[in-house]
């Protein structure tokens, strides 16, 4: 019987990739992470939004590549030996870089261990839930809301 418990529980589970940026802890989930590469040479592109740092070349890929500090209205990034970048790829869309301060651990979370978001700040419509686990609360977020809000804004330019 315990056995058919642990089935279902796994089942109600997500995978997140916990991140750093700024003082906060992010979760992503694992589905949406494509790839998790160091910081590497960025190339500028003119007329981008402030957020958007430029392009990288991932095995013949051209991947554009955002701040997600900025993006919050965080302080600008400091790049060091913990900074990566992650290659999200949503469904439906083209990979996105996401540079974070540090990647530290996969997190998993129950259902009943998210509590969904009705945040209404700026950074909230970012954020899908917040998650319970044993090292504290994780913000949960939102890639469509994060890559959406990244391609409106490129529209604008």
């Amino acid at each position: 019987m315990a056995d058919n418990n642990t089935v279902a529980s796994t089942l109600d589970t997500t995978q997140y990739i916990g991140v750093i940026i700024g003082n906060e802890q992010y979760g992503i989930d694992i589905k949406f992470i494509d790839n998790i590469v160091k910081m590497q040479r960025i190339t500028r592109v003119p007329k981008a939004q402030p957020y958007f740092y430029g392009v990288i070349n991932i095995r013949g890929e051209i991947i554009p590549v955002m701040s997600l500090r900025v993006k919050f209205g965080l302080e600008p990034d400091e790049f060091s030996k913990k900074t990566r970048i992650l290659i999200v790829k949503p469904e439906q869309q083209a990979p996105v870089g996401f540079i974070v301060d540090e990647v530290r651990e996969v997190v998993n979370l129950a259902d009943s261990d998210i509590d969904k978001s009705s945040n209404t700040a700026e950074q909230g419509s970012f954020i899908s839930g917040v998650g319970k686990h044993s090292k504290g609360l994780i913000s949960l977020m939102n890639i469509a809301a994060v890559i959406t809000e990244k391609e409106k804004d490129a529209a604008a330019i």
